[in-house]
């Protein structure tokens, strides 16, 4: 039942999450940073709850505890997923 996750799907769910946040989506990019965003530390909670339902894996602080940037994240969720 193992299914394979790609960075393309964690992308998108992840710039999704964002822009229901208020983010405007054209601003969403691999590189661009949470901060940039003004993405606050509760958002970042939120979108990793939507991250953990949506693709049945658990986030922990090791593994959330560098990412900065959309890329960074969309890379450990992939990898965990």
């Amino acid at each position: 039942m193992a299914s394979t996750i790609t960075k393309d799907q964690v992308e998108g769910v992840v710039t999704d999450a964002l822009v229901k946040f208020g983010t405007e989506r054209e601003l969403i990019t691999p590189e661009v940073t949470f901060e940039s965003l003004d993405i606050d530390s509760l958002d970042l909670f939120e979108l990793g709850q939507i991250i953990e339902e949506e693709f049945s894996i658990e986030l922990k602080g090791s593994d959330v505890k560098d990412i900065a940037t959309v890329g960074d994240l969309v890379h450990v969720v992939a990898a965990l997923a």
